[in-house]
């Protein structure tokens, strides 16, 4: 009987998959891209916008989705400035900025727990056993030529003899005496090679382990690390125990709280599922569809990690840091301990429930007051604030039509670089879809891309095509007629200087 009631569903959802199908081949060739409020946004004005923006932007198919993303929340915000409505629902704002509102309830979580650690005070013993991860040092540096370069088995040979050289006259009384005269560091004229007190984390491995090696005073032989030969001395405790003694304290909270959070990670025992990066990989590629996805990336004892929890994280992840752009390329191997890490979030973000830690009525006030600032900023920015849309119309669909108007206006100055890109956080997206209908059409947003291409395309050409004719012949082609070929041999381009990139130095 159970499979006989199952059967009908079975066929009821192969004909929803069938309408939904037809559906979307009939509309497909529709010539809209968008839809928010009461306008809608072609395939010819998104592919203007783009194909004849005078803007550096790609012409590209994620470009012209982006600009059908800004496009919906521009005219969502538009509509409901013509209706009046300064978004200022607290239930819907609370919804809107959950993810926020976690991650600052999970700080202050981890703040509590930081303040509940026992800390003594610095002592010599402390600074003699590196205690807090803490190093203080001085270095002579005999540095390689070009350290982004592998040394030459030569170089080496040469540099590490003037640093025995020099190592053999060094002595603690002279050491800042010999930095100031040897040292290639560009810093030891001023600071006499003295680094100062230093998390071991910001140096080299190379250079970091060798001074732990060190006791206090002690002066190490020359040590090779990229960039070159260093003389290494730990600083006496003497010397270093003002700068030991301010930092002592947080660097020895921060090893507790790294001790603390691995036995929470190791107790939660994180389990990341196989498929989790492709479903992932699935879910940045509409995050509206997927912010109610109940599908487990991650399971931990006592809960799971779910597509749109893991959505709402990444809401609390500063935009410049590009996440959500990097992770359709991002291998499995990358995703999977990436996922762990937010999962962790979670696992924690429940110990802080248990805890019973909220925003104070405080907070949550200054928070609907933000939104209602932001609003108010992005309206007048728009010139589709209510005020100045009752200026100007009267009934509410007059107001609808003059405040789309405004936002196409804004937009073609924005792609005309006269205007700068207002942004619309997720949290104030949410809010936005959570009262008003809006939708994208992927087909049409290929049209609409297609389209920009041939503008484009076009435009370039023509832009050639109105360029004066060099009179300098190209390589390989016929001078001009009458001209003479320069009497010169083509030379080689010159390789252009690249800055070295960002590494740790001593």
């Amino acid at each position: 009987m159970r499979t006989l009631r199952v059967l009908p569903l079975s066929v009821a959802l192969v004909a929803v998959t069938a309408c939904n199908g037809l559906k979307e081949a009939l509309t497909a060739h529709v010539d809209v891209v968008a839809r928010a409020g009461s306008q809608e946004l072609s395939v010819n004005r998104l592919g203007d916008l783009l194909g004849n923006a005078k803007i550096q932007v790609p012409v590209t198919r994620e470009t012209a989705a982006i600009l059908a993303d800004i496009w919906t929340g521009y005219q969502q915000l538009a509509f409901a400035a013509a209706h009046g409505d300064s978004l200022n629902d607290k239930k819907l704002i609370d919804q809107a900025m959950t993810p926020m509102i976690n991650a600052q309830r999970l700080n202050r979580y981890m703040d509590s727990v930081s303040k509940s650690f026992k800390v003594d005070s610095a002592s010599e013993a402390d600074y003699n056993q590196a205690s807090g991860g803490l190093l203080s040092a001085r270095h002579i540096l005999i540095g390689f030529k070009n350290p982004n370069v592998p040394a030459s088995q030569a170089e080496k040979d040469s540099l590490k003899k003037k640093a025995d050289m020099v190592r053999a006259q060094v002595t603690p009384a002279n050491f800042a005496a010999m930095a100031e005269k040897y040292s290639t560091d560009p810093t030891a004229k001023q600071n006499k090679g003295n680094l100062g007190l230093f998390p071991r984390g910001q140096m080299i491995p190379a250079f970091s382990d060798a001074t732990a090696k060190l006791k206090p005073g002690e002066i190490s032989q020359p040590v090779e690390t990229s960039y070159g030969y260093h003389i290494i001395q730990r600083t006496p405790y003497a010397e270093a125990q003002k700068d030991f003694a301010a930092q002592y304290g947080q660097a020895a909270v921060r090893v507790k709280d790294s001790a603390w959070v691995a036995q929470a990670e190791a107790g939660a025992n994180i389990q990341v599922k196989d498929n989790a990066p492709a479903a992932l990989k699935e879910a940045v590629k509409n995050e509206a569809k997927h912010r109610n996805d109940h599908s487990a990336l991650a399971t931990f004892k006592g809960g799971e990690l779910t597509v749109g929890d893991f959505l709402g994280w990444m809401e609390s992840v500063p935009p410049q840091q590009q996440v959500m752009q990097r992770i359709p390329q991002a291998a499995d191997s990358q995703l999977k301990p990436f996922i762990k890490q937010v999962t962790l979030q979670q696992v924690l973000l429940k110990r802080a429930d248990s805890a019973k830690i909220q925003l104070t009525p405080e907070e949550h006030n200054n928070l609907y007051t933000s939104v209602s600032a932001l609003v108010t900023n992005v309206w007048g920015a728009l010139g589709v604030d209510p005020k100045m849309l009752a200026d100007s119309a009267k009934s509410t669909a007059e107001k609808e039509r003059l405040a789309s108007s405004r936002v196409d206006a804004y937009l073609d100055r924005m792609m005309a670089g006269q205007a700068q890109p207002l942004s619309i956080p997720r949290p104030l997206k949410k809010l936005l879809d959570a009262k008003y209908e809006s939708s994208v059409n992927p087909a049409g947003v290929d049209r609409g891309f297609e389209r920009a291409q041939k503008l484009r395309a076009t435009a370039d050409s023509a832009k050639a095509a109105s360029q004066p004719k060099s009179q300098i012949p190209l390589p390989g082609g016929a001078a001009p007629p009458g001209a003479q070929p320069p009497d010169v041999q083509p030379q080689p381009q010159q390789p252009q200087p690249q800055a070295p990139p960002a590494t740790k130095k001593p």
